[in-house]
């Protein structure tokens, strides 16, 4: 549908979609983001006090982060009128997400099949914990709850003695952030897949279900082998050797599986004989003897610091790396070159430095047009908009329904 106008001018590929904004905390708005950032027109829909701490600090930088590019207006949708206003909203719009818990929906009357019948059209994306239905389908999701029961947590992390196990959580949230990247590509799809059949449809993603697909390879390992993968602390499960190696001065990823590129390391390493020791000679005598390889690989690496072996081992074509922390990640020349960071100007913060998105379109950009709207900030507008009059709107102000 076309976009209404807006104070900034939509911009971008998704430029004539509009999107209704009512998910909060991280996977809803992780999968809003991916429209927004590309042009769509969201409009944020909060409760009347806003979105009451769920998210953080509204001027604290993941809200800002994850909020960008989106008009805010709020809306008290147990009220018969705003209700009213959600519907005029939705019989405007291309796209609904939103991620309560399943039966908070229905309870609100705003649920697929009530909005449907409003908008035919419309895409409704919903991103639960376990997904809309089954055994745990009300519980509450978090994303170290799902890390934990998608195996993640029991692959991660170094095995301690005799074998004994600590899980590990990973240091992002990566089933939230997952299930709004599956989220925002299910609505991607169904908007293609409209233009042909001319209706919406409803699009589901899990927390649990997006954690599990990205087990990838890991689950395949038990799917298709029968063996259920065990902690490999920095060692790459299966491609040996690859894993963090100390240096006289810290510590250096190389990654060095096949038989090519291990004669490369050895070569540069200054121990080709190495290369031929019929414990190190092949793939499987490799993995056999994992551990007496990575002592002998880093009783070399720790003689030179690692900028010295990262420039020698890159050289000689070896894959390697530092591990940078995060201040390190953005001051690289390779980040910068990559322009993965853009600056936008926020009315009470100043300017602003956001990470950006990992994929460039040659013809379309993505933009960063707007910082984290306040709440409320646009509501005015959105319902002028939509055909509220000044009267209508002031009527809706003073009985809190906005």
């Amino acid at each position: 549908m076309p976009d209404p106008a807006t104070s900034v001018p939509a911009t971008g590929p998704l430029a004539r979609f509009r999107v209704l904004d009512l998910s909060r905390v991280r996977a809803g708005p992780t999968a809003v983001r991916q429209l927004s950032d590309w042009g769509a027109s969201v409009i944020k829909i909060e409760g009347p006090e806003g979105d009451g701490g769920m998210g953080g600090d509204r001027h604290g930088p993941d809200f800002q982060h994850l909020h960008r590019n989106k008009r805010s207006l709020t809306l008290d949708l147990k009220r018969p009128e705003g209700l009213a206003v959600l519907h005029r909203l939705v019989a405007r719009s291309d796209v609904l997400v939103e991620n309560f818990r399943p039966g908070v929906k229905y309870r609100l009357g705003i649920d697929y099949e009530r909005l449907r019948a409003v908008n035919p059209r419309l895409v409704y994306a919903s991103i639960s914990g376990f997904g809309q239905d089954g055994p745990y389908a009300d519980r509450p999701g978090f994303d170290q709850i799902a890390q934990g029961m998608g195996g993640l947590m029991s692959i991660t992390g170094i095995p301690g003695p005799d074998g004994a196990r600590r899980p590990t959580r990973a240091g992002i949230p990566v089933a939230d952030l997952t299930a709004g990247l599956y989220a925002a590509l299910g609505i991607l799809v169904a908007l293609l897949e409209r233009e042909v059949s001319g209706e919406g449809q409803w699009v589901q993603s899990s927390l649990l279900a997006a954690q599990i697909a990205m087990l990838d390879f890991q689950a395949s390992r038990w799917l298709l082998g029968g063996e259920v993968p065990p902690q490999a602390g920095n060692d790459h499960p299966t491609s040996i050797p690859t894993g963090v190696f100390a240096t006289a001065d810290g510590h250096i990823n190389i990654a060095a599986s096949g038989d090519a590129i291990f004669r490369r390391l050895c070569d540069a390493l200054g121990q080709p004989a190495l290369a031929t020791d019929p414990r190190f000679a092949t793939g499987e005598a490799r993995s056999d003897n994992r551990a007496a390889l990575g002592e002998a690989i880093e009783a070399v690496t720790r003689t030179r610091p690692s900028a010295a072996w990262i420039e020698t081992l890159a050289a000689a074509s070896v894959p390697c790396g530092p591990i940078n922390t995060i201040d390190q990640v953005f001051a690289d020349p390779q980040v910068r070159h990559l322009r993965l960071t853009r600056e936008v100007d926020h009315p009470r913060l100043g300017p602003q430095t956001l990470v950006g998105q990992p994929m460039e379109l040659s013809r379309t950009p993505w933009s960063l047009r707007t910082p984290a709207p306040d709440a409320g900030a646009d509501t005015t507008d959105v319902l002028h908009e939509i055909g509220y009059t000044s009267e209508e709107i002031a009527r809706l102000r003073a009985d809190g329904v906005i």
